[in-house]
């Protein structure tokens, strides 16, 4: 199912709209709650050339999605989010950058049944590449704002999530998953015990610095070892501004090097 928003929640939302890849998409998120940056625009960077179909889990208002259709001609993605009003949102995002030819939103959970998914058409072995950047926070550290909370905080659980990505890839499908570092060990449990051609990105804020980040790629159907790359560097020694290819990456002039991270 596709999920139609109201018109007075698209003019309530759409006025304040982020710029994403250089100004290529335009993205409303809540005023408050958890708003997508960085992690989703690297997420929706890492797909490899040639995707066709993509699900993105968890898709919050779209973003990740959104930069992988916007860097991809020919794909076309389905993004599944639990949150009704960020669903909408989601499809309000999808009008506006004019994707609606491209892109499908359900509503349903991340980590929903089997016959759950089937229900809303959402098949097994349907996908090219799933992606997911699920929420990240210790239980108890809840965010007061119930949304923000939603998209941030889990109880470190993270197999269901991978469970449902392998599910839904295809026989020789990615998935690609970016979360904090802390959650490296149950991200690698999850997808080793699934996938095989694990590889593993660290994501560090500036050169020396310990990783805050990993992006975690397997393959489905595949037994060959993993791969720890080098760091992906945020950020130059000092200052604000963003290193190569971090920069071009934000600026939609480039996609994710996961041979070449430095």
């Amino acid at each position: 199912m596709s999920v139609n928003q109201p018109p007075e929640f698209v003019k309530r939302q759409q006025p304040d709209a982020d710029a994403f890849l250089g100004g290529k998409l335009s993205i409303a998120q809540p005023e408050k709650g958890f708003r997508a940056g960085l992690d989703s625009v690297l997420l929706g960077a890492s797909l490899p050339q040639g995707t066709r179909q993509l699900l993105d889990l968890g898709a919050g208002a779209g973003v990740a999605a959104l930069c992988a259709l916007a860097h991809e001609e020919g794909l076309e993605a389905t993004m599944v989010e639990n949150n009704a009003e960020m669903a909408m949102l989601a499809a309000a995002n999808v009008e506006a950058n004019s994707f609606t030819h491209r892109a499908t939103i359900l509503k349903i959970s991340a980590t929903a049944t089997g016959a759950e998914r089937k229900a809303l058409g959402l098949g097994t072995d349907s996908f090219d590449v799933v992606i997911a950047n699920p929420p990240y926070f210790d239980a108890g550290t809840h965010a007061p704002d119930p949304a923000r909370a939603a998209a941030r905080h889990t109880d470190g659980e993270v197999s269901g999530w991978v469970r449902t990505a392998v599910s839904c890839a295809h026989a020789k499908g990615e998935v690609i998953f970016i979360h904090v570092a802390q959650a490296l060990p149950q991200l690698l449990a999850a997808f080793n015990s699934r996938m095989g051609a694990i590889t593993v990105l660290p994501i560090a804020p500036r050169p020396g610095m310990a990783a805050s980040r990993v992006l975690v790629r397997g393959r489905k159907g595949s037994k060959a070892p993993m791969a720890l790359l080098p760091p992906l560097i945020v950020h130059g020694e000092t200052g604000s501004e963003y290193a190569e290819p971090v920069r071009s990456i934000l600026r939609g002039e480039t996609r994710l090097d996961w041979q070449d991270s430095k």
